[in-house]
């Protein structure tokens, strides 16, 4: 495996999967590198920490980051070449041309300017690697809904993939933000997969799910239309940690 720090060294090549992440490889990575493995020759996984994609300074600086352990799981998963860049590599100085997409409700409300850092630092990954696929999770589904609107408005020659939400045998979602709980912690956020387990069979779905939540404040708790399928989603504060999920309520996300 490759590991490239800068963009001089990139080179791009015809059958290539593109993996986004910004490190603290889990669970959840391995299994977008799998998915990506056994559908192209090539496979390209970035870590990056996106500061533009974080609205709290101090979420931040607390993110996880252990770039020996995630160089070891990309290689262990048959990734091809790691693109770890700096900062001052994807924003140099002097950067300021943004893709700030339209989008309302749920994280688009509660985190403002969120998803701007996503949707540019993805079109800058595709425009550099040029995958023919690249996959993310479907924990992030809103995130999967605004890079397709992205690829699709802006003519982006890449296939979006979306593979299953991968849950912890109790149930939460995989996340790294999951190492900062602590046992009392964690314990009260299966509140929220089991809160919208059981809302999901529920024929007012959104109002079940807030029920459910036994003393968990949300962010929100909403429906969202992804276009081929509807989730009901959420998110919630646990002390400090700041967590997401949702389940499908209709449809399928491919």
């Amino acid at each position: 495996m490759k590991v490239i720090r800068t963009i001089a060294g990139l080179d791009t090549a015809p059958g290539t999967g593109l993996v986004p992440t910004m490190g603290a490889l889990h669970d959840g990575h391995r299994a977008l590198f799998r998915a990506a493995r056994a559908e192209n020759e090539r496979l390209v996984a970035s870590v990056f920490v996106n500061p533009a994609q974080f609205d709290e300074q101090a979420d931040l600086e607390a993110y996880p980051r252990d770039e020996g352990r995630d160089i070891e799981i990309a290689e262990a998963e048959g990734v091809d070449v790691l693109f770890a860049p700096t900062l001052e590599e994807i924003y140099p100085s002097g950067f300021s041309t943004w893709v700030d997409p339209a989008v309302t409700g749920a994280e688009g409300a509660a985190r403002p300017g969120h998803f701007r850092g996503v949707a540019t630092v993805c079109l800058k990954l595709f425009n550099l690697v040029r995958p023919e696929r690249a996959y993310f999770g479907q924990k992030d589904g809103q995130q999967v809904a605004v890079i397709r609107r992205l690829v699709h408005d802006l003519n982006v020659p890449v296939e979006i993939r979306v593979v299953p939400t991968v849950r912890d045998p109790d149930g939460l979602a995989v996340s790294s933000r999951n190492a900062r709980l602590s046992a009392e912690e964690r314990e009260r956020a299966l509140g929220l997969p089991r809160a919208l387990a059981s809302a999901a069979r529920e024929p007012h779905p959104v109002a079940a799910a807030r029920a459910s939540l036994n003393g968990l404040e949300p962010d929100y708790v909403e429906v969202l239309d992804l276009g081929e399928a509807k989730v009901l989603a959420a998110a919630i504060r646990v002390g400090s940690i700041r967590l997401i999920d949702n389940v499908l309520l209709e449809g399928e996300i491919q």
